[in-house]
């Protein structure tokens, strides 16, 4: 599907586009909201039944999250919302967004930001034709299954959201997309955004070689099989794991500690490797990785993740980058990233906007985005343009 052409979106819009940035993805909204404008306002033709609501210089809806001093807020909607098929970009681990609390200035927690979206939900008293959640990172996505006596905040989190009449939650690399059983009569997609990164990858060392002698992509642990080995096919590759071993005799900070990666898979030497995971967190077991990794020999060392979080800072990232333990980390511009991180030289960001805006579009048509969740036979003819020279 082209985004030139109004004939592939046969179906008739469920009503005028509107998209909400929430605080902290008011970037992310406008490259979406740009993207769009220039598609629609590029089409030769369209049906008469459309009037100007259709092609217009803005999509965007603004809105206004204010907090008293207490930290309690409340959510306004400048403009109207009746009729709208409404999208709503939501960043829930944006930290770079504050507010006064006392008179002390304090960092949103993902909580936060979730009351924030179920505000604006509310502040459209119903009037909107559907809402779409667009929560690029799901909140909660570790909490996802009951190990005994705990709560089970992911589930709960989309239930209410289902409650304040969210028709569709998407979201990106899910920790367990299982969780949309939650939700049986609600949409749910949880999207890969493994086209991207692979592109991303290709354009930024365009002297890797895509073959099982020179590349291999590496778990680093069991519960990132499933993505790594759709890597691993679609790039026609082979495939090693790492085997965390953990001490589940105690807890810290809220989990079982690892004891040591083991790891499975061929051998290594002079090849390039990429690392597929959904995020970094703390740092700590990339870095255990990479170390291992550069000790079997590897050539060059790729860290891919959805998600770059880094919540205990860059510095040891650096550390490892200036003792040669890997060559660059891409993650998404999907979530809030530094300043220091965007301006560290063994960073690579992933741009997802057009692709949010490819989805946004087509839903917006009621039609089915399979063709974009499915990115095998794109990735396939991106592999066959660069060897036949083409840019990518």
């Amino acid at each position: 599907m082209t985004e030139e052409s109004f004939d592939e979106l046969y179906n008739m819009p469920v009503g005028a586009l509107g998209i909400i940035g929430m605080p902290g993805s008011e970037d992310l909204a406008q490259k979406v909201n740009d993207y769009i404008v220039d598609w629609r306002n590029n089409i030769t033709s369209i049906p008469q039944s459309l009037s100007g609501g259709y092609m217009r210089d803005n999509y965007r809806i603004g809105i206004h999250c204010p907090r008293f001093g207490t930290g309690e807020g409340k959510a306004t909607i400048s403009g109207t919302v009746r009729g709208y098929d409404l999208f709503i970009i939501a960043d829930m681990f944006n930290y770079g967004v504050t507010y006064k609390l006392y008179g002390k200035e304090v960092p949103m927690s993902p909580d936060d930001h979730f009351q924030d979206l179920k505000r604006i939900i509310g502040a459209c008293g119903g009037h909107a034709r559907r809402i779409t959640v667009i929560m690029t990172m799901l909140y909660e996505g570790r909490q996802h299954k009951r190990m005994s006596r705990e709560s089970l905040d992911c589930a709960i989190m989309l239930q209410e959201l289902e409650r304040l009449g969210v028709r569709n939650i998407i979201t990106f690399d899910a920790h367990d997309p299982r969780v949309q059983n939650a939700i049986p009569l609600s949409g749910f997609e949880s999207i890969q955004p493994t086209y991207q990164m692979i592109r991303t990858i290709l354009r930024t060392y365009p002297d890797i070689q895509v073959d099982r002698d020179h590349l291999m992509i590496i778990s680093p642990d069991e519960g990132a099989m499933d993505r790594c080995t759709y890597y691993s096919s679609v790039l026609g590759v082979d495939l090693g794991m790492f085997y965390k071993r953990r001490d589940y005799s105690r807890i810290v900070n809220g989990k079982n500690p690892i004891v040591a990666h083991v790891f499975l898979g061929d051998n290594i030497e002079g090849k390039d490797v990429i690392v597929v995971d959904d995020m970094i967190g703390t740092g700590d077991s990339t870095l255990d990785i990479v170390r291992q990794l550069k000790e079997r020999k590897a050539r060059r060392i790729f860290a891919v993740s959805t998600f770059g979080l880094f919540s205990e800072g860059l510095d040891r990232m650096d550390k490892a980058y200036e003792e040669g333990l890997f060559d660059r980390i891409f993650t998404t511009n999907l979530i809030y990233r530094t300043p220091a991180l965007l301006a560290r030289p063994w960073y690579t960001e992933v741009d997802m906007s057009k692709f949010i805006a490819h989805i946004i579009n087509v839903l917006n048509h009621d039609m089915s985005i399979s063709g974009l969740l499915s990115p095998a036979q794109r990735i396939a003819q991106l592999l066959e343009d660069r060897a036949h020279g083409i840019d990518l």
